[in-house]
């Protein structure tokens, strides 16, 4: 649908942006689903973004934009604080505590930042027209496809997202598939389908703001003196620049199966992560040559111990033999309020623990070499299933102070990754060939019958 526009005598004309470059305007007339817009470093990505949003906003009554930026700090200096004193308050009034530009044609503008899961709640339910993810490499795919989410409405206007981006981040791997590499998942289900032309990428480098260059000479000799990788994804936006995630070793296909009947006799396992903040748990099965198949996770915000362990048994099929259910240390300290430790509250529920090693390095070095292909290929295999680790493993960065750790920070990326590090860290043995006794376990009547096909398809 063609945006309308507003009268001119109702004061659109009054507000004046500034001239867009010939890749700015590009960006303005798009009009795919998925539009993201920058690579290099000075192609005037924010100033495209608060110009779209707010001209939008002017020129299409009643529509409902949101920009997104990861900190409030960013968002204040960036987009807010621009945008107020570009505005006249005839056209529109801000809300300080709302964080939402109205304007007099009935049109909002909100500026929203990123908290992790906390801002799933802010946001569940919440209806856009437009969304605009500044720096979108700073972002992970989970809080792209949470986002998409609210991209909904009964307004006449399409529904789109607006995307900037640099290479390197958090979100680099997802952008760089989407929009430069253009790989695009495949499925028999159309709501899971990906299509090709949905995605616009319109690169842009410094030289074409030629407005930047003007009023800051010296800024494409600065870009030119950064370190060689750095500079060929600042200077150039060159993706292949900078690495992606912290497990460069990680490749859909080779590390992940389809969804499987686990046989009988593997040995299984489960690890968790736990926080008041976050719960992470997977379980894991051992097949007779020593590889570890992760089928199936569980991650839930806000539990107390007692519920976190009622959920991990809730979630544990019938027959499901788990021999050690692996932990991190800190679940053995006495909580000062109860004298008791939270292994032990585990433990009532009928969730015994096995403590791990909490080495960081040691343990990422762990992940990284079973997912090393040797001759026999990985030793690690996730299942599709699995959508949140594999997320995470491909999300999560090296840390800049110590490359080989992965980075803290953004803190949501880290718990399925730290229960699968408590895993591997830990010493596991092998199935041993079924035998007779497995083959009469599932016919024990404690499981109330004959056996389900259901309950070995995880």
């Amino acid at each position: 649908m063609r945006e309308q526009r507003a009268p001119e005598a109702e004061g659109a004309a009054v507000w004046n942006p500034g001239t867009a470059s010939e890749k700015q305007k590009l960006f303005f007339m798009a009009r795919a689903p998925f539009i993201a817009y920058g690579g290099a470093k000075g192609g005037g990505k924010t100033w495209a973004v608060r110009t779209k949003a707010v001209g939008g906003a002017v020129c299409n009554p009643g529509i409902r934009i949101l920009i997104m930026r990861r900190t409030y700090p960013e968002l204040e200096e960036n987009h807010i604080g621009p945008i107020v004193r570009s505005v006249p308050p005839e056209i529109a009034s801000y809300n300080v505590t709302n964080r939402r530009l109205s304007f007099f044609n009935g049109s909002s503008v909100k500026f929203g930042h990123w908290s992790g899961e906390l801002s799933e709640l802010e946001y569940q339910g919440q209806e856009f027209d437009w969304i605009f993810i500044d720096e979108a490499t700073q972002f992970t795919e989970r809080t792209f496809n949470y986002l998409k989410g609210c991209l909904r409405g009964v307004s006449p206007y399409q529904k789109r997202m607006y995307l900037t981006c640099n290479p390197g981040g958090v979100g680099h791997s997802w952008v760089k598939r989407l929009f430069i590499d253009r790989d695009y998942q495949k499925s028999d289900d159309p709501e899971r389908r990906e299509e090709p032309e949905d995605y616009v990428f319109i690169p842009a480098t410094v030289e074409d703001n030629k407005f930047l260059l003007k009023s800051s000479p010296h800024y494409l000799k600065m870009l030119s003196q950064m370190p060689e990788n750095v500079r060929r994804a600042y200077r150039y936006g060159d993706w292949d620049a900078l690495g992606g995630s912290y497990f460069s070793e990680f490749r859909r296909g080779i590390h992940t199966f389809a969804p499987m009947k686990i046989p009988a006799h593997w040995r299984r396992y489960r690890s968790i992560d736990y926080g008041l903040d976050m719960l992470a748990v997977l379980w894991i099965a051992v097949d007779e040559e020593g590889r570890s198949h992760v089928y199936r996770e569980w991650t839930k915000e806000r539990l107390i111990v007692r519920d976190a362990a009622r959920g991990i048994l809730e979630r544990t099929l019938p027959g499901e033999n788990i021999e050690a259910t692996f932990a991190p240390p800190d679940l053995w300290s006495t909580q000062k309020d109860t004298g008791r430790t939270m292994e032990e509250i585990f433990r009532s529920v009928g969730v015994p623990l096995t403590r791990a090693d909490n080495n960081r390095v040691q343990g990422h070095m762990m992940i990284k070499d079973m997912l090393s292909a040797g001759e026999r290929g990985p030793e690690l295999l996730i299942s599709g299933n699995c959508q949140r680790l594999i997320s995470d493993l491909t999300a999560i960065q090296a840390d800049e102070t110590n490359p080989n750790d992965c980075a803290r920070e953004p803190h949501e990326v880290t718990h399925t990754v730290d229960a699968l590090r408590y895993y591997c860290v830990s010493r596991v043995a092998p199935a041993e060939a079924p035998g007779e006794a497995e083959e009469e376990y599932f016919e024990d009547p404690i499981l109330g019958g004959e056996p389900e096909e259901s309950y070995l398809f995880y």
